[in-house]
């Protein structure tokens, strides 16, 4: 019988409004196990954790490993970067032996992929840093005046823009090919869906957001 260690996390409590909230792991984990998962199928257990995934040092997610490592049972979060947001932290994991990982977002990702995705994930998120910071000082030099809600507004609008062009720069090496080859908007979403590359959210890519993607980048 196919046994799991389920693991969630949140960075604070109110997080439950947002696509990484523990309503949303939940969605995503059920749907896996309904969907992908050998059946029968057992949960030993569920850890969750509201703590930054900057630190690996959580006692739920601890508590998760030592109970993968004992019972040969697989780890299985909604998405890598509940896991950690550390791609060196990742692949130790994945170099264990004992521990063998399922994202239920990519639920056909092997190791390498998702060896992969969490370097990309993690360059993302320092381009977003790059960014915002760059978005602020151009501001600042146009004679914006920074500072209160202001400048948090600032702050979140910047990360907003630097956010999606990041995404959209990820996987410009497909889409526009693709494009320049006179191929569909739903001919490309079907091509990101087969090749398991996930939309922001996790979920799957529709012409829609195709275009989206490439009107930021121009194409």
């Amino acid at each position: 019988m196919k046994r799991y260690v389920i693991y969630k996390r949140v960075s604070t409590v109110s997080q439950g409004e947002s696509g990484l909230g523990l309503d949303a792991q939940d969605r995503d984990i059920r749907l896996f196990l309904d969907t992908y998962s050998d059946t029968p199928y057992e949960v030993i257990a569920e850890c969750v954790d509201v703590l930054s995934g900057k630190t690996a040092d959580r006692p739920q997610l601890q508590e998760a490993l030592a109970l993968v490592r004992s019972t040969g049972a697989e780890l299985l979060v909604a998405k890598l970067d509940r896991l950690s947001r550390k791609v060196s932290f990742i692949a130790t994991l994945m170099d264990d032996p004992k521990m063998r990982l399922r994202v239920a977002s990519m639920p056909h990702a092997d190791k390498f992929q998702l060896h992969i995705y969490a370097a990309l994930a993690e360059q993302e998120r320092e381009f977003i840093s790059l960014r915002t910071t760059a978005a602020l000082a151009e501001a600042k030099a146009r004679g914006v005046k920074l500072g209160g809600l202001r400048d948090k507004t600032m702050q979140r609008n910047a990360a907003i823009q630097a956010n999606a062009a990041a995404r959209a720069q990820k996987v410009a090496g497909i889409v526009i090919p693709l494009r320049e080859a006179g191929k569909p908007l739903q001919e490309i979403a079907d091509h990101l869906n087969s090749a398991g590359v996930p939309t922001a959210r996790g979920g799957s890519w529709q012409p829609s957001q195709v275009k989206r993607v490439l009107d930021r980048l121009g194409a």
